[in-house]
């Protein structure tokens, strides 16, 4: 049985467009729904991981807020793809930008992602998900 690694390349970024695009607009269920039971999630405002469904949807429920983005950017999305192809690696950075009081576009947060997606009976599901704040460092350094 062959892979089909490009449709696979094409489909998650879609689905994560997707699931940014109902959050962006104030519906945080795209990806909650989305998660696996054993999902495992790192969240920038958190030193440790959180790992389980309902742990991570609590902790998200917990902070969001309808962001109210006008408009997001998603730069240099890069898909592996398992060779069993029912799983998959997207890593993208996103922009995110925001009205001000005056009406003008601001970027509200540049973020890195990385999301794990496991075909799970016949659907793709994030298993792992990991968001970090862009140019967090304010100097080069590697440990």
């Amino acid at each position: 049985m062959s892979v089909d690694t490009a449709a696979i390349s094409k489909t998650v970024p879609e689905l994560e467009k997707a699931f940014n695009e109902r959050w962006s607009a104030g519906d945080n269920t795209g990806y909650l729904d989305n998660y696996a039971e054993e999902i495992s999630y790192f969240d920038p405002v958190l030193k440790d991981v959180i790992v389980g469904r309902d742990k991570v949807i609590a902790h998200i429920d917990s902070l969001y807020s309808n962001p109210r983005i006008v408009r997001s950017e998603y730069l240099n999305p890069v898909v592996h793809v398992s060779d069993g192809g029912d799983f998959a690696v997207l890593a993208y950075h996103l922009d995110t930008y925001v009205l001000d009081g005056d009406g003008d576009e601001r970027q509200l947060r540049a973020w890195n992602a990385t999301e794990a997606y496991r075909l799970v009976d016949g659907e793709w599901r994030i298993v792992h998900s990991n968001w970090a704040f862009s140019q967090t460092a304010t100097e080069a350094i590697a440990s």
